[in-house]
């Protein structure tokens, strides 16, 4: 009776599947990790993906919803420009409906998948919660206030943060994702055109600037730069080292240097690489945890692109 009280309060917990479905958390792994020696982009596609379905409202794998019977897909937003993979949540979602049907939610293989996908990058092993529900809706029209952008203020993005339990030090640490993956031209070329911002380190603009050749790239195309010229696949310290020598990517990455409120912790990143990793897996166990739904908000869906139909 304590358990069922528990649990109808949208309550999660380790090992949630540990009867209902024991090898739930090892079949997600077996499949991040196949996917992973396949597509090895996959692993930063989790982690992103965790960090825009879980700040915008709840961890409830709203983001995965496609446009359909009344619903317009968060993945439609210019915030979630260049998200991709997402086919391949339901490979895993396959797996585990062939061996646990209509048990393990596709909020769940989010969080799972981003788990697992950070220790393939070279990232610690975070210990995480699962009982998380889906989400019967979009929450497309709130996304622009709800999701911080990279080019807002610094004090907007701690604040937007600091509204899911992150302080900080924990919103340092979890930027630090930026160590890994891409970032599209479009988001770059602000700081290149009509002129280079000054606090851009010349030589690394006139790289950038053979990555992104033009002032209006298309939105659509393959037009890149890594974030990490040096370990673009590994989650490290080398973002903060990078950013301190002015050769970060976005706006929100040099705030982080020129902010009094943030440098702190930044060089201390740049210098620790474990205290990283402590305070990374922290605030991604936060964000994991942000606003479960209850079984009467939430459901498990069959199909993570769709709401149950009954």
């Amino acid at each position: 009776m304590a358990i069922h009280k528990l649990l109808c309060k949208g309550e999660i917990r380790l090992n949630y599947y540990s009867e209902s479905c024991p090898n739930a958390e090892e079949i997600v792994k077996e499949e991040v990790i196949s996917l992973y020696h396949k597509h090895g982009n996959t692993a930063v596609s989790w982690l992103r993906t965790l960090f825009h379905d879980c700040m915008v409202k709840s961890c409830d794998a709203s983001i995965l919803l496609e446009s359909i019977n009344g619903i317009q897909s968060e993945k439609t937003s210019t915030r979630n420009m260049g998200m991709r993979n997402f086919k391949y949540i339901n490979t895993i979602k396959d797996a585990l409906e062939r061996s646990c049907p209509m048990t393990v939610s596709c909020a769940d293989i989010v969080a799972l998948s981003a788990r697992d996908g950070v220790v393939l990058l070279g990232g610690p092993h975070i210990e995480m919660k699962t009982g998380r529900k889906d989400s019967k809706e979009s929450h497309l029209a709130e996304i622009d206030e709800l999701l911080p952008n990279h080019n807002d203020s610094m004090a907007y993005v701690l604040s937007r943060f600091q509204s899911v339990g992150i302080d900080v030090e924990g919103t340092v640490a979890i930027l630090g994702a930026h160590s890994v993956g891409r970032v599209h031209c479009a988001n770059i070329v602000g700081r290149l055109y009509p002129t280079v911002d000054p606090t851009l380190d010349p030589s690394h603009a006139e790289y950038l600037k053979r990555r992104c050749p033009h002032p209006n790239p298309d939105p659509n195309a393959v037009e890149y730069s890594r974030n990490d010229l040096k370990t673009p696949m590994i989650l490290d310290n080398m973002y903060y080292k990078n950013i301190m020598n002015n050769k970060g990517l976005l706006i929100v990455d040099q705030q982080l240097v020129s902010d009094p409120v943030t440098s702190p912790f930044v060089e201390n990143m740049a210098t620790d690489n474990d205290y990283f990793h402590q305070q990374f897996s922290k605030a991604l166990l936060t964000l994991s945890e942000n606003n479960p739904l209850t079984e009467e908000d939430g459901e498990v869906r069959r199909d993570c692109r769709f709401v149950n139909s009954n």
